[in-house]
């Protein structure tokens, strides 16, 4: 059973920075590699960046320069630091298991956590 836990989210002004936190169970940590999506009101679920081995990280294109993705194995925690906000970055962030394959990175369906809001005023 996949478990993560989303943390760190809250009110921001533009231009302001965050760090997220996915704490995961040990097992979820080491069976998976984590990422990260974010749902915004009325659009899709959006792909952010993950981990494709154990140090290797692919991002987004329209991600890329604003959001990094990192963590920290002793404490099962995958990390997003977003900097420079604006006020389309608010919605709701998810941290995600997923497989790798070929390189690739795929989400595990249904293996979501509940999610951190963050909110970017102008």
């Amino acid at each position: 059973q996949v478990q993560l836990h989303e943390s760190g989210g809250g009110p921001v002004q533009t231009g302001g920075s965050l760090r997220l936190s996915c704490a995961a169970s040990a097992d979820t940590y080491n069976s998976y590699y984590l990422g990260w999506f974010r749902q915004s009101p009325g659009k899709e679920h959006e792909w952010i960046a993950s981990f494709v081995s154990d140090d290797k990280t692919t991002y987004a294109d329209s991600m890329k320069g604003r959001f990094t993705i990192s963590k920290d194995n002793t404490k099962h925690i995958v990390y997003l630091d977003m900097n420079s906000l604006k006020p389309e970055d608010s919605g709701t962030y998810l941290c995600v298991a997923g497989d790798v394959h070929d390189g690739t990175w795929f989400p595990k369906a249904g293996s979501w956590g509940q999610g951190t809001q963050v909110t970017v005023s102008s």
